[in-house]
C-alpha cells in the first residue's frame, strides 16, 4: 500500500532525502517547493519502505490504510497532485510520472562534512525553526560549535508559540529541536536579548560568523476607523496568549458576546477560529496555557466569520489546513454566491481540491450552534463602536463596493500578515520589511558585512511553513561555509566563556 502525506506535513524535506526510489515531491531543487502547500507522495512510484515515515519529525506521512480518522481526503490529494493530463479533469500533471527519472536513488544528497584547522565558533540570534535548522547543518562539520541567544526564557519560537495546541503532531518538530540542543557542541543561553544584555559588536567579537534569527514578530496594521478600539485586536497575540507567550500573559479577550470575526484567511485565522468555537474539552490535554482554556470554558462565542478580500480561489490557507478544520467536527460554512463565477478549469489539482471543498461547505440555510463561516468578497472599512467605544461590529463592503453591511462582533481579530523590524547596527529593507542579503550573507548598499548572515522570515519575508526554514537555513549556511574555506570570516577578537550563564540550557524542554 502506498504512503500518504497528512494535514501535519512541515515540509522540510526530510522525506525527500531519505526516499529511496524518488516518489516525493516537489523537492527542495524543484521550483514548487518554495510555494507548495505540503509535499505529495506519488502513489504509482511508492515502493511502501517506510522510510519516509521515520524520516519525518511530524509524523506526517502513514501507510494509505492507516489514514487518522477525519484525514481519509488526504489519499485522494496526494493521487491528484500527479494526475496525468485528462484524467479527474484536470488540465495538465503537477509532476509529471517519469519512472526512468523516479527509480534511480533520491536526486538529493547532503553536503559533505567539513573539518577545519581550528575551532570555528558561530552565534545565532534567536532560537526558532529557521534558527535550529542552521545549527543543525552547522553542527556536521566536527569543528564547529554554536552558541544561541534567546530573549525568552523557553526557546524554539514559533514552533513552539506559533503552533495551536490541539495541532499536536506539527509540535512534534520540538522533539527534533530538542535533539539539535543536546549537541555536546551547542549552547542556549535563555532570557539573553541582543541590545539589552548583549550588543550586536559584543556577538560579532565573540564569534567567526553570526546569524540573525529574530523572524518577523510584528503585525501588519489594518489602516481603518476605530482599528484601536477595545475589543480589537491581532491574531498574533491571540495565539500567544493561549500558547502562553510570555509577552502576551497579560492579554484578556473579551469572550462575552456571540459573535467574532477575524480579519484575513491564512491558515493562522483558521486556527484562531477553530480554538474559539472548536469546544474547550478538547483543549484540556493539549499544551494550551491554563488561563487561556479556563476563559474558552466560559467563553459565550457562538459564530466566528473568516473574512476575505478576494474570492474563494484566492483563499490564503492551505488546503490541509481546511481539511483538517472541516473533516474535524467543527462546523464550517461558505455562501454558495460565491462560487458562481469561479474558474475552477484553470486552477491546477491541489488549487480545484480546496475550491471543490470550500463549495462543498456552501449553504444558504440558516446556521445554529457554533460554527464558522468562511466570507469571501468583502473588505473591512470601519470598526463600529458601542456608546462606550468598544467594538460591536465590523463594517464591510462587498467587492464592488455597492453594498455595505456591519457584521456584529464583539471581539475583531486581525490576521493579515507578519512584518520583521529593523536590528539596531544591521541594514533594513523598510519597503519589505527584511534584512538585504545576497543568499544568507548581509549586505549594505551592495556591500557584504563580513561575519553576518541572516536566514528565517527576517531574511524572505513571513512565508513558508516551518519545514520551509531547514531550505532556507541551509542556504544560508553553506554561504557561511564557503565564505569560511575561502578565509573570508573575522576571527573573534576575545574568547566566549561557554556555560558561563545560569540560562544556559542543553534540552530546552
Amino acid at each position: 500500500m502506498p504512503h500518504v502525506v497528512t494535514q501535519s506535513c512541515c515540509g522540510d524535506a526530510s522525506c525527500v532525502y531519505a526516499c529511496p526510489v524518488n516518489c516525493i515531491h516537489p523537492t527542495p531543487d524543484e521550483p514548487d517547493f518554495a510555494t507548495s502547500e505540503m509535499l505529495y507522495i506519488d502513489p504509482t512510484t511508492c515502493v511502501d519502505c517506510g522510510a519516509c515515515v521515520s524520516a519525518c519529525p511530524v509524523g506526517a506521512i502513514v501507510p494509505s490504510h492507516r489514514i487518522p480518522l477525519g484525514q481519509e481526503r488526504f489519499a485522494d490529494i496526494n493521487a491528484l497532485a500527479y494526475a496525468a493530463e485528462g484524467q479527474l479533469g484536470l488540465t495538465d500533471a503537477r509532476f509529471p510520472v517519469d519512472p526512468v527519472q523516479r527509480l534511480p536513488l533520491a536526486p538529493i544528497e547532503h553536503p559533505r562534512a567539513l573539518d577545519f584547522d581550528e575551532p570555528v565558533s558561530v552565534g545565532i540570534v534567536g532560537s526558532g525553526p529557521s534558527a535550529m535548522y542552521a545549527a543543525d547543518d552547522l553542527l556536521r562539520h566536527r569543528s564547529v560549535s554554536v552558541t544561541i541567544y534567546e530573549r525568552l526564557r523557553r526557546p524554539f519560537g514559533l514552533a513552539r508559540y506559533g503552533v495551536a495546541p490541539d495541532h499536536t503532531r506539527t509540535r512534534k518538530v520540538i522533539d527534533l529541536f530538542d535533539d539539535i540542543a543536546r549537541n555536546p557542541r551547542v549552547e542556549i543561553l535563555l532570557d539573553t536579548e541582543v541590545g539589552r544584555d548583549i550588543t550586536l559588536d559584543d556577538l560579532r567579537a565573540r564569534h567567526h560568523a553570526v546569524i540573525w534569527a529574530g523572524g518577523a514578530p510584528t503585525d501588519r496594521r489594518l489602516e481603518i476607523e476605530n482599528i484601536d478600539a477595545p475589543g480589537v485586536g491581532s491574531a498574533t497575540s491571540f495565539v500567544g496568549w493561549y500558547n502562553g507567550h510570555p509577552d502576551f500573559a497579560s492579554l484578556d479577550p473579551d469572550l462575552s458576546h456571540r459573535s467574532a470575526v477575524v480579519v484575513g484567511n491564512g491558515n493562522v485565522a483558521l486556527d484562531v477560529a477553530r480554538i474559539l468555537v472548536g469546544g474547550a474539552q478538547r483543549l484540556a490535554k493539549t499544551s494550551i496555557a491554563p488561563r487561556a482554556l479556563a476563559a474558552l470554558e466560559s467563553s459565550s462565542i457562538e459564530q466566528v466569520t473568516v473574512l476575505g478580500r478576494r474570492g474563494p480561489e484566492h483563499a490564503a490557507f492551505t488546503l490541509p489546513e481546511l481539511v483538517g478544520l472541516a473533516d474535524n467536527g467543527v462546523r464550517v460554512v461558505t455562501d454558495p454566491a460565491d462560487f458562481t463565477d469561479v474558474p475552477f478549469d484553470d486552477l491546477d489539482a491541489v488549487a480545484r481540491a480546496k475550491l471543490e471543498l470550500l463549495a462543498e461547505l456552501a449553504t444558504d440555510e440558516p446556521v445554529s450552534g457554533r460554527h464558522i463561516r468562511l466570507a469571501f468578497h468583502h473588505t473591512p472599512q470601519a470598526v463600529s463602536v458601542d456608546g462606550f467605544g468598544a467594538a460591536d461590529g465590523l463594517v464591510v463592503t462587498n467587492t464592488g463596493g455597492t453594498h455595505t453591511t456591519t457584521l456584529p462582533a464583539g471581539l475583531i481579530l486581525t490576521s493579515v500578515g507578519y512584518r520583521g523590524r529593523p536590528v539596531p547596527g544591521l541594514p533594513f529593507d523598510a519597503a519589505r520589511g527584511v534584512i538585504p542579503h545576497d543568499q544568507g550573507r548581509v549586505v549594505d548598499e551592495g556591500r557584504r558585512v563580513p561575519g553576518m548572515y541572516v536566514t528565517g522570515w527576517i531574511k524572505r519575508g513571513p512565508s513558508g511553513f516551518i519545514g520551509t526554514n531547514k531550505t532556507d537555513s541551509g542556504e544560508t549556511v553553506a554561504s557561511l561555509l564557503a565564505d569560511l574555506e575561502a578565509g573570508l570570516l573575522p576571527r573573534p577578537s576575545h574568547q566566549q566563556t561557554r556555560g558561563s550563564r545560569a540560562t544556559l540550557v542543553r534540552a530546552g524542554r
